[in-house]
Order: C-alpha cells, then structure tokens, then sequence
C-alpha cells in the first residue's frame, strides 16, 4: 500500500488529500456502527495509519459524536502528512486508555497498517490486548494492527476487528490465516488511486474471484459434442483403495469433461464396475498399461494420486503418466511417492510441455520442498510461488487459505472455501475439477483457480456435516449456476 501511495502522490495527488480521503472513509464506517453514537475512542500510531485516524476522529467529532484520541508514541515524532493531519484535530489526546474505556460505543484501530515488520511489544502491545479483552466493537484501518501485512502472521499480538476498511485493494495479510480470522467484515475504500498503478506495480498476486479466471471458463456452446470437451482418465488404485479415484472422476465428469475412463487395475475392476455408470473403465494393471492406453491422445487430461498407494508401481505409473502429452494432476499418493528424491519428479516436470498441476497439502508439500516448509520468514504465497518456479508445474497448497501458484508468477489465494471441506474425499473431489477443466483444455492457472472457487462453492452449498458424497449434488448446482451467469454475461441465450 506504502508503495501505491508513493506513485499515486507521484501521479500528482497529494498525500495529506488522500489521507483526508481514507480519513473520511474511516468515519464513514463508524457511523454504521450504531454504538459509535456512545463515543468513539480512536488508537492512532505516530505512522499514517495513525494520520488516517486522526481525520476520523476530526470528523467525527464534527459530527457531533463525542471522541478522544490515543496516541501510542511521542507526539513530537509525527512527521508528514501524519503530522499535519494531527494538527487539524481539534479534541482531546491522551497516552494511554482511558479508566472509562467501557464507556465508547467503539474503538477506532489506526495503530499499524499493513506496513508492520517487527513484533507488536510494550505499551502497544498492552493496549491491544486490553481493548481485545474490553468486547467493545472495533474497526480496524488498513489491517488490524499486529498483522503482518504481507503473510497474514501475528506479530507478538493483534487485534481481533469486528470490521477493517481497508484502500485500493485487499493485502495479502487480508487473505492469508490467522490475518483472515482478525479482520472482520472486510469493506474496501476507494480514494484516489488510479488503477493505472496496478500496473506500474506489475501486481501479479490475486484473491480468486470470478474475474481472474471467466474469462477462459469453457461455457457449452450449442454446436458442441462431448468429444470436443476432452477425454479424462482417472488412475484407480487397489480394490480396497477405489472410492477415491471414483469421487475425483464422478467431479471429473461433473466439471465438464467430455467423457471420463476410471483406469483400474484388474483385481479393482468389479468393485468399480459395480459403482460406476456414466463413467467408463479400463483395465490398467502397470504402467505399461497405462502407457498404452495413453499413446490415444484423444485422452488429454490425467488425474493421478488419489488412492493411488505409494509403493514402487505406483512411482512407476506416474513416470508413465509424465511420458505422455495429457496434461496432469497429481495429487495425494502420486506426490508422496517422489518424497526421497523431489528432484526427479521436478526434473521430468520440467522437461513436458503438456501443463502439471501438484496439488499437495501441508505435510505433502513439507516433503517435496523441505527447505521451503521450514523457511518461516516466507508467507504461504511466497513458498507457493517458489515451489511453482521448483517443480515446473501449477501449484495448488491446499488449506482453509489454499494458494494457487503458476511458475509464470501468477498466485491467487482462495477464500470462499468453508471450514467443512476438510473432510475425507474432500481433495479427491477438487482433483478431479482440475482434471475436468483441463480436459476442456483451460489453461493450468485458471483451471486450478477455477476448481479451487467451484470446490468452495459446493461446499457452502452441501452446509456443515457434508462429506465428500455430499459433493457431486453440490457440485452440480454450483457448475449450473457459474454457467447460467457467465452464458448470460456472454450474451448467450439473449434475443433481440
């Protein structure tokens, strides 16, 4: 954000006017606060975070609602525009909370912004933790204060917002846990930064929304066939082992793939017959086998993994998988199998041209990239993006704020996924999207983000205590809907 100012302040607006105007979008908030006519008392550091909440209290105080700043620092080490916005406040400054805190119908938090490099301590900390314990309402600006803006991260402590309004644009810190869970209600201020910075900045991290990636989702067109909407195959592991395999084909199919082939080993054939309808099934004992199978390039897409177990013949199959010109998801079983030596799966990653997606969890990840799990300074995008570069493939680490990496630099951080998708066959299901996304030949990034936001989805849909059964129903609706929008915004449908 300090960064966006600069250039902004460049382009020829002042600072103090845009501190004026993020001032004004702060006050704004509180008065949607109804407590806020009680009184307001508002925490201002000796930063800009703490100018903006000087113009806050300014008008405020104009309105007729009774405030007092505190102010945590020595007044005298105000400078900038800071320093002139405190010179425009007209009411009462203390240094410390005040005996009658439980009096203010709200706390205004303009301590730290997003800016925040060192660990919360002292007098600071203090006041945190006391208004945290108070249970008054509080509106955070930019970020709560004691969230590193960049990773989400807690530094020493932080306080738990009821709202933030933030400016521009969300940071990383807004999308990334703990920082997520301290935010509140997120509203986001507009005041004055051209989006032509975006691009001076070359901004390439992004939330996943909708808008990151429609544009590339594959709408059924009328003149369409299922063969032109790609041919999936799904790697089944051994008869106690199938359900997995067939939760990511039935999501495979669901996503839009043309057709879907479950490859089973023989001892597995009957017990997936006897689950599968609208799914084909082939027999696929080896990796011979699956090399055959795949020398059809009509079979463009490959979910690989889930289910899969982690002996030698299953490195042996994804290897087979690697040699042929599908695109790949690799997922659970098929990321495990290469923990000893990572370099090689990298390596022949590296040298396909057809796209990867990994898609691993925390303790997957930890192991195909120890350096980065341990490296503690770097934010879940970072070691995402760095893992993307690495391996040569599309990133996906999963959790409750799963990133979305590609070695191209793009990252996208998920945020509609609801705490009930981690259940067992949860991930089975988000691979199988992928695979049927890819297999309409999206473009790995968009893919991934894509699956990642209908996987969320389906899940608000199915509610709390879903398992991943619950999902294809889900997912069906959620698929229906993103179509029925995105035709209508295309205009498809539409007479004149």
């Amino acid at each position: 954000m300090g960064e966006a100012d600069r250039l902004a302040i460049e382009m020829g607006t002042p600072g103090i006017d845009l501190m004026r105007v993020a001032g004004q979008a702060v006050a704004e908030a509180a008065l949607k606060f109804p407590s806020a006519q009680r009184g307001v008392l508002v925490l201002a550091g000796i930063g800009n975070n703490g100018g903006d909440g000087f113009v806050a209290a300014e008008v405020l105080r104009l309105r007729g609602l009774p405030v007092r700043v505190v102010l945590i620092g020595r007044r005298e080490r105000l400078r900038g525009d800071a320093a002139l916005a405190f010179a425009d406040w007209q009411g009462e400054t203390s240094s410390a909370l005040p005996a009658d805190l439980f009096r203010f119908g709200i706390v205004i938090d303009a301590l730290f912004g997003a800016g925040l490099d060192r660990t919360v301590e002292g007098e600071a900390a203090a006041t945190i933790d006391a208004v945290n314990r108070s249970g008054i309402p509080v509106l955070a600006v930019d970020l709560p204060s004691g969230i590193d803006g960049r990773s989400g991260t807690v530094r020493g402590t932080a306080i738990k917002a009821t709202r933030t309004v933030t400016f521009f644009r969300k940071k990383p810190g807004h999308v990334l846990f703990p920082g997520r869970t301290h935010c509140g209600e997120i509203r986001i201020a507009q005041i004055g930064i051209d989006d032509a910075v975006l691009q001076t900045l070359g901004i390439r991290r992004f939330e996943n929304v909708r808008e990151l990636w429609a544009s590339a989702y594959p709408v059924p067109s009328a003149e369409g066939h299922k063969y032109g909407r790609g041919h999936a195959i799904v790697m089944s592991g051994g008869p106690t082992r199938t359900g997995a395999a067939r939760l990511a084909a039935t999501a495979c199919l669901r996503a839009g793939a043309g057709l879907v082939t479950v490859a089973s080993p023989g001892s597995a054939l009957l017990v997936n017959a006897a689950h599968l309808t609208a799914i084909m099934l082939a027999r696929c004992d080896d990796a011979d086998d699956l090399k055959t199978l795949l020398e059809d390039e009509r079979l463009n897409a490959v979910v690989i993994g889930p289910g899969l177990g982690i002996d030698d013949a299953s490195r042996n199959l994804v290897l087979a998988a690697l040699e042929s010109s599908a695109a790949l998801v690799l997922d659970a079983d098929a990321l495990t199998v290469f923990k000893n030596d990572p370099q090689a799966l990298f390596t022949r990653i590296h040298e396909r041209r057809a796209p990867v997606v990994m898609t691993p969890h925390s303790g997957e990840f930890a192991r195909l990239f120890p350096d980065l799990g341990k490296n503690e300074s770097l934010s879940k995008i970072d070691v995402a993006e760095r893992a993307a570069v690495a391996s040569g493939a599309t990133v996906l680490l999963k959790g409750g704020d799963t990133v979305i990496a590609e070695p191209e630099g793009r990252a996208a951080v998920n945020t509609n996924a609801p705490p009930w998708l981690a259940t067992a066959g949860s991930g089975d299901t988000l691979a199988g999207i992928i695979g049927g996304l890819l297999a309409q030949r999206m473009p790995p990034f968009e893919a991934t983000s894509a699956a990642a936001w209908l996987h969320g989805r389906a899940g608000q849909i199915a509610g709390p205590g879903l398992t991943a059964d619950d999902l294809d129903k889900a997912l069906h609706q959620a698929v229906g809907a993103l179509i029925e929008d995105l035709g209508t915004t295309a205009g498809i449908g539409r007479t004149t």
